[in-house]
């Protein structure tokens, strides 16, 4: 009898390529949906987001708080929580649909296919147990192996994530760690079972600079020693601009740029992405000089029933009729990977001088 675990492991290439299966992603979203119940029907937190990532690729999912980042991939792992549902949208990891699986088949590829790391690195770890028995509980959820084969290869995952003394570090329990040395726990956690694909929800909040780079550096060589696809989810852009092949800006639940990350970087095509950089305060600016602000406030999710949703803090569309009746389609510009959803993208410079 094949087992659970084994269902939701990717099918040989051979078998692939005779289906008609696409593997070129680890991970493809395609036009995923997810609802809360509000007074006047279904908010959409999550609105046809559509993202996709390769093979040892980094994607950088950037935005303000509250966009539909983190409940994007919640989501995409069947997660979300109570009374919150999946409308529509598939999820293929290794062309397999986590929208199709049954919940135990879903509860199996967590961790062996995809897995993700929270933001939380003390939340995220149980108090009353050391660090080991939790590591290796990960393990024998997923494999037929004795408690002394567990903790061998649970010491092995600390060593790989070069926790200093891993055989003593086993024994001890979260409090004795800080939070640099838990975030690498939850990470040995994360990529146990070998997964295609690991998703990082700002894995360095209330982390120190010199400790967020470390964790960073330390994702970064497990994904280039595995070729991983790594998803990392931050409001971090100066970590994107370190770390990242390509990011998606997010606003409002829906997606507004994608692209390179040089590329967006360098010239980023819609009004709400050259707003964030120009928050990022510059080593060459003049002494005192004031930060620049987004003015106004997100809207609430699912309150933009039409139109664009930055319509309202936008210095281009704020008050333009196009802006504020049509939804704008994300669209290349410039370059094919790179995708803008604003009616003025192609004109940007000229209507950001006008503005």
């Amino acid at each position: 009898m094949t087992s659970v675990t084994a269902l939701c492991q990717p099918p040989p290439l051979s078998l692939v390529a005779s289906s008609g299966v696409s593997s070129e992603f680890a991970l493809e979203i395609r036009h995923l949906r997810t609802t809360f119940p509000g007074p006047d029907g279904p908010v959409a937190i999550v609105d046809d987001v559509s993202l996709a990532v390769r093979p040892g690729e980094m994607l950088a999912v950037v935005g303000e708080s509250g966009s539909g980042k983190s409940m994007t991939f919640l989501s995409a792992l069947g997660l979300v929580p109570k009374p919150g549902r999946v409308e529509s949208g598939e999820v293929l990891v290794g062309g397999r649909d986590l929208m199709r699986m049954r919940p135990e088949e879903l509860r199996a590829c967590r961790g062996s296919a995809i897995s993700i790391i929270f933001q939380d690195p003390m939340s995220g770890l149980n108090p009353v147990f050391s660090v080991g028995e939790q590591i290796g509980e990960v393990l024998r959820a997923h494999r037929r192996i004795s408690p002394a084969q567990a903790k061998t290869q649970a010491i092995d995952l600390l060593n790989r994530v070069q926790i200093p003394d891993a055989r003593r570090r086993f024994d001890h329990y979260p409090h004795q760690f800080s939070g640099g040395m838990r975030q690498r726990v939850l990470t040995a956690m994360a990529i146990a079972h070998g997964p295609q694909v690991l998703i990082a929800d700002e894995p360095t909040t209330a982390l120190d600079v010199t400790v967020q780079a470390q964790v960073l550096d330390l994702i970064d060589s497990l994904r280039r020693e595995a070729g991983m696809a790594v998803v990392l989810i931050t409001h971090d852009l100066g970590i994107v601009a370190r770390h990242a092949d390509r990011m998606v800006v997010m606003y409002a639940g829906r997606l507004v740029e994608e692209g390179p990350v040089g590329e967006v970087f360098a010239a980023p095509r819609h009004p709400y992405t050259i707003s964030l950089l120009r928050c990022i305060p510059h080593l060459d600016a003049p002494a005192g000089a004031d930060l620049m602000s987004i003015s106004g406030q997100p809207p609430l999710s699912g309150s933009v029933r039409q139109g664009c949703p930055f319509e309202a803090r936008c210095y281009v569309g704020r008050g333009r009729e196009e802006c504020r009746g049509t939804r704008p389609q994300l669209e290349a510009v410039g370059s094919p990977a790179h995708l803008s959803a604003c009616h003025f993208s192609q004109s940007l410079e000229e209507e950001e001088a006008r503005a």
